[in-house]
């Protein structure tokens, strides 16, 4: 209730604002060179439409309905603004190719504001290009085979020692995404420090879908609050490093670089930057775990054949031994399923863009101002670029052949300026992950669990399995 609510108040809020904008647009002629739509009810638009249609199973039913009606390209209101969508991946791929140049990133005040100013994703221009480059680095198959998969493994060995019984598979997946996250970033290994910084993200998060309004939202007061206490345990551990890094100290992870750095970046400004790579770190990374598994669960001849290929590289190795980068590229169907998990879950189901100029586009135009939706997830499960779209089949990726189609079809890490820079990071967690889970464990749901699409992907009862080891395994 208190994020619907936050919905209904953010629509008063803009509604005056965006409804002048669109009269403006009609008077002017250019609605007719709008893309086919409908800007619903004065004030709210098609806002209460599409959270309706999202607490059904159907994971595209706002969008899969308008494309029949309209085409893949519609225009439509919500949450405030006139927004086109597209579920054209050549429009996506125009969107995406030209950030910067007429489209710029947009999100809602809730999500700038907890994540801060100075964040990657607010970025923009030289600066947003630089931080850029410099998180891929930290994310390159170099860095990763070289350094951070021993500490993948163990960390994921670590926690699947305490796992026993019924397991909420969500919450245990976050638990491991953030300690690598910690790691990855500031050197850090699991301890009180990390665990109590881990339980005041969960409230930051939870504050991203909501009216940036403390009076109006108890969810943003207590993420606000939340945030305060990240940024100030944040901001002792970056003036701890600098000072340790004027005495001659230098640690090769994320923080060390950026004090390093020729840019002399402010306390505030790293601190803002570690708490939006906290978040997609943590967030994304522990849900396309637990979907993976989800998914396997529910297709038992691909688990099948899964375990069948990691028994197989365990049967090489010593109980006590970690995973080699060897052991990583000899799991070509551990990566089919990755590259389906990933296609049919859709952790990021596309992105807000706000158009820069008048834009033409498709023989339509987006004018200036206007907000852009580019779905991913309504290409990735549109069956004219995947056959049988809606049904997990990791079959489809053996000999690099998924799609139906050439060209844009799958971004699960979108793409342009801004693709993902821990892309190759997260598909090493998630098999390193698989590997080590279905060579220890056999298991089964406790309870029938099901997807909800809004306002992100995730199951509804976090997916509570019941664990058992596997008599054959051996805990080193």
């Amino acid at each position: 209730m208190d994020f619907l609510a936050s919905v209904l108040l953010s629509l008063a809020l803009s509604a005056a604002l965006a409804l002048l904008f669109v009269r403006f647009t009609r008077r002017g002629g250019l609605q007719r060179l709008l893309p086919p739509g409908s800007l619903g009810l004065p004030l709210i638009g098609e806002t209460l439409q599409l959270i309706a249609a999202y607490k059904t199973e159907n994971p595209e039913p706002f969008i899969d309905e308008r494309v029949r009606r309209h085409g893949p390209v519609f225009t439509t209101h919500v949450f405030g603004e006139p927004t086109v969508f597209s579920a054209d991946p050549e429009t996506n791929r125009f969107i995406l190719q030209n950030e910067g140049k007429l489209f710029e990133v947009s999100y809602p005040g809730s999500i700038s504001n907890l994540l801060g100013r100075h964040s990657l994703l607010l970025m923009k221009g030289g600066l947003h290009k630089r931080m850029h480059s410099l998180t891929m680095s930290f994310n390159s198959t170099t860095i990763i085979r070289d350094h951070l998969l021993v500490d993948i493994d163990r960390l994921i060995r670590l926690n699947l020692r305490s796992w026993s019984g019924r397991v909420l598979l969500m919450e245990a997946a976050k638990k491991i995404t953030f300690e690598l996250t910690m790691k990855q970033l500031m050197s850090f290994d699991p301890g009180e420090w990390t665990e109590s910084l881990r339980k005041e993200y969960l409230l930051v998060i939870e504050g991203f879908f909501t009216v940036p309004l403390p009076l109006f939202s108890a969810t943003y007061r207590r993420a606000i609050r939340a945030r305060t206490k990240v940024a100030e345990a944040l901001g002792k551990m970056v003036r701890r490093r600098r000072r340790e890094q004027e005495e001659g100290t230098v640690m090769n992870d994320m923080l060390g670089a950026l004090l390093a750095g020729d840019d002399r970046f402010m306390d505030e400004e790293i601190v803002d930057f570690l708490v939006a790579l906290l978040v997609a770190g943590y967030e994304t990374t522990s849900t396309i775990m637990t979907l993976a598994v989800k998914f396997l669960t529910e297709t038992p001849l691909a688990l099948a054949q899964l375990k069948e290929e990691h028994e197989t590289i365990g049967a090489r190795k010593g109980p006590s031994e970690g995973l080699e980068w060897t052991d990583y590229k000899s799991m070509p169907f551990t990566q089919c399923v990755v590259n389906e998990t990933l296609r049919i879950a859709n952790i990021i189901s596309g992105v807000f863009r706000r158009a820069m100029t008048d834009i033409p586009i498709k023989g339509y135009v987006i004018p200036k101002g206007w907000k852009v939706f580019a779905s991913f997830r309504a290409v990735h499960l549109d069956p004219d670029h995947f056959k049988d779209a809606r049904t997990f089949n990791p079959w489809r990726w053996q000999n690099n052949s998924g799609s139906t189609t050439s060209g844009n079809v799958y971004t699960p890490f979108g793409g342009g300026p801004r693709l993902c820079p821990g892309y190759e990071l997260g598909r090493v967690i998630l098999s390193v992950f698989l590997h080590r889970l279905v060579t220890r464990f056999s298991w089964v749901p406790a309870e029938e669990d099901k997807l909800v699409f809004f306002p992100t992907t995730r199951t509804q009862k976090r997916y509570p399995i019941i664990l058992k080891q596997r008599e054959d395994s051996a805990w080193q």
